[in-house]
């Protein structure tokens, strides 16, 4: 099986911009209504993770330093486990927490069964 999650080239040029801005990065997906079920990107550390989520992938990203770690809620990952996620951007603001929301964008996830 290949990786369970990739990034789009879009999606890699928005994190590295918020990589230069933030700092390192982390995904996580909650799968709760609205934009609960959209990737919420955050400074690495910011959301705690914990029993409850699993580490999906270390997201390797040309022109970023470290690893970019996609977190998902088991709940969500036990529905989505048999999917490849891609992480992408579109146009539009989303109204998490997100860090690219003041950037009119908002990441979006794609999937398709494995």
């Amino acid at each position: 099986m290949g990786d369970v999650v990739t990034v789009t080239p879009a999606a890699a040029e928005l994190i590295r911009s918020l990589r230069a801005a933030h700092g390192p990065l982390m995904f996580h997906q909650s799968g709760g209504c609205c934009d609960g079920s959209a990737p919420m990107c955050y400074p690495a550390g910011e959301f705690r993770t914990g029993s409850s989520d699993v580490l999906l992938a270390s997201l390797a990203v040309d022109g970023v330093a470290e690893p970019v770690e996609f977190w998902m809620s088991k709940s969500q990952w036990e529905l989505w486990r048999h999917t490849t996620l891609t992480v992408d951007v579109v146009p539009g603001r989303g109204s998490g927490f997100s860090l690219e929301a003041p950037e009119g964008v908002r990441f979006l996830i794609r999937s398709r069964l494995a």
